[in-house]
Formats: C-alpha cells, sequence, structure tokens
C-alpha cells in the first residue's frame, strides 16, 4: 500500500517537474520567436537593433515598423495561439473527445460567418464590434453542434459532436465565402476565411488579451473539475460535481477564448486539436497541468507558423490557417486511427 502511495507521489511530483520545464523552455522559446518574427519582414532588422528598440523606442522607421506593424503582429499570434490550444483542450476535457476542437466542432467557422455578415453589412463597428459578432457566431453554432448531436438516449456522442461540427463548419465556411462573392468582399473577407495576421493592430490585441485572460484564469480555476469530468460522467456524479455546470462554464470559455482569437486572426483550424494531444502525452491527464502548458506550446506553435508563412513564398504571404491544417489534418488521421484501434 505504501509502495504504490510513493509510485503515485513520484509520478505526480514528475509530472510537476515536467510542466515546469515546458513551460520556461516555451517561454525562452516564444521570446527568441518574437524577437525573430519582429526582425524578419520586406525590411530586414537585426536582432541587436529589434532588441535596443524595444528596451528604448525612438522615433527613426524601424522603431515605426517594429511599434506600429510587426509588434502587434507577433503578440496577436502568441495570444491567439495560446488561446485556442486553451480552448482545444477544454473541449477535449469536457466532451471526453480526442478530436474535440474549436474548428472541428464549428464554432471558428460560425465566428467568421458572422463576420462576414457584419462586412456585408458595411457597418463601421471596429474591432469591438467585430469581436461581439465573433462572439454571437461562436455561441450559436456551439449550441447547434451540441443540439444535434445530444438527440439520442445517451447524450452527447462524440462521433455525432465531430459529424456534426463538421457538416455546419463546412456550411458555415461556404455561406461566408459566397457572401464575400455576393458583396464583392472576396478579398477583404479571405483574410478571415483563410487565416492570417496581416491586419492585427493594437486595438484588436488589447481586446484579444483583456477577454482572453479572464479565461484563462476561469479556465485554470476549474481545471481540477474538468480533470474529474474528463474520468466519466459517473465518476463525475459520484465525486459530487455538478457535470452540467462545469460543461456550461467551459462552453462559455471556449467561446469567448475561440471568438475573441477568431476576431483577430480569422479562422485558424487545427490548432486547439495538435497542443493538447502533445501535452497529455508529456505531462499526464490532469488539466491542472495540461492547460497552462498548452497555453505556452500554443503560443509558440502559432508564433512560429507566422514566420514560416511570411518564409514559404517571399514576397507574398501564405495564410496561416493553411499551414496549421497541413500540421493538423495528418494529426486528426493519426488521432482517428489509434482511438479506432483502442476500441
Amino acid at each position: 500500500m505504501k509502495k504504490t502511495i510513493l509510485t503515485k507521489k513520484k509520478k505526480k511530483m514528475n509530472r510537476l517537474i515536467m510542466s515546469f520545464f515546458i513551460i520556461i523552455i516555451g517561454l525562452i522559446i516564444l521570446f527568441f520567436g518574437i524577437a525573430l518574427s519582429v526582425s524578419l519582414g520586406a525590411k530586414h532588422i537585426d536582432l541587436n537593433t529589434v532588441l535596443s528598440i524595444m528596451i528604448s523606442p525612438t522615433n527613426d522607421i524601424n522603431s515605426k515598423i517594429i511599434h506600429d506593424i510587426r509588434l502587434p503582429r507577433v503578440i496577436a499570434a502568441a495570444l491567439v495561439g495560446a488561446f485556442l490550444a486553451v480552448s482545444g483542450a477544454i473541449m477535449q476535457g469536457i466532451t471526453r473527445n480526442p478530436i474535440a476542437d474549436p474548428s472541428i466542432m464549428g464554432i471558428t467557422q460560425g465566428a467568421t460567418f458572422t463576420i462576414a455578415i457584419a462586412f456585408a453589412m458595411k457597418a463601421n463597428i471596429g474591432s469591438s464590434g467585430l469581436m461581439i459578432f465573433a462572439f454571437i457566431g461562436a455561441s450559436l453554432s456551439g449550441i447547434i453542434v451540441f443540439l444535434l448531436s445530444s438527440r439520442s438516449i445517451k447524450g452527447v456522442s462524440p462521433i455525432k459532436l465531430v459529424l456534426a461540427g463538421t457538416a455546419l463548419g463546412t456550411l458555415l465556411i461556404s455561406l461566408a465565402t459566397a457572401i464575400a462573392m455576393y458583396s464583392n468582399l472576396s478579398q477583404e473577407l479571405s483574410f478571415w476565411i483563410a487565416g492570417g495576421l496581416v491586419t492585427a493592430k493594437w486595438e484588436g490585441v488589447k481586446l484579444l488579451a483583456s477577454v482572453g485572460v479572464f479565461g484563462v484564469i476561469a479556465a485554470i480555476i476549474i481545471s481540477p473539475k474538468i480533470t474529474i469530468l474528463s474520468l466519466g460522467e459517473e465518476i463525475a456524479i459520484g465525486l459530487g460535481q455538478k457535470t452540467n455546470i462545469i460543461r456550461f462554464i467551459g462552453i462559455v470559455i471556449v467561446i469567448l477564448l475561440s471568438g475573441s482569437s477568431v476576431a483577430v486572426a480569422g479562422n485558424i483550424a487545427f490548432l486547439g486539436l495538435i497542443v493538447p494531444q502533445i501535452i497529455r502525452s508529456l505531462v499526464g491527464p490532469d488539466y491542472r497541468f495540461i492547460i497552462p502548458c498548452s497555453l505556452v506550446l500554443g503560443a509558440n506553435l502559432l508564433v512560429f507558423s507566422d514566420i514560416a508563412a511570411r518564409m514559404i513564398n517571399q514576397p507574398y504571404e501564405t495564410p496561416i490557417g493553411a499551414l496549421t491544417a497541413l500540421l493538423g489534418v495528418p494529426f486528426f488521421i493519426y488521432i482517428v486511427r489509434k482511438e479506432a484501434t483502442s476500441l
């Protein structure tokens, strides 16, 4: 008995050490990625100049490029990557579905669709208005997917959840594309449909940070509850947990994080699927460790994806959503095959 308790304590300590290691190394790599992203572009600025300008800003052209264009873009990339990764982790926990993700569930596509409607209305609503439209779209698509997937005696089925989300997401992206073509807004809306950070500005970054920080803090607070819920409905109820309330809070957090991310960066797919799976294999099933580690790894993944998107086909920019899909689709197939063989 003592040996079993000691083994459990040792495993928990190892996971804690691994989590701290991932976070610290991840933050160091993220700082390097931010400096590299700021230095690269149509006008190359060496790293020494970047660091000196970030420490003591000047009024020259390099300082304006860094502070007005490149810095808000890379900070937006880090925040969006972090928030989408946390959204994916929460969704996988509350649905007990390893392939759950805001893009697969149709939530990011719903936000993109309502942004397309806002553009078609030609309303001058600014970043805050776009974020409200994104929240509405994310909320409606999330509600529809859960209603469609829960119409059975056994409740929410993981397979129905994915099928309903994929079908609805495809429909909403198709409608957004149709609206863009009908309203002669294809160029303006291609950014949101394909995903990218070219229009990231300080106003959007500030709104994203204010909404996202609240969502992340709430996610960390309920992370022990998500861990219990991920063990199974019966176990969670047996331990006195109000599963419906936890699911509702989790969905609200996902809508806040994914909706604000889409309002800034457009439709970026599969990031919320890849990151939590990698972190879970390293730190185990405890969401107290998964959520903070996913936050750091998600930020890194999108920052370096943004660098790659700018470098692949210079001077043109590759849609960042295409790069994350290129990584995510093989990973999605691998997870599905793994789950199928384990049945």
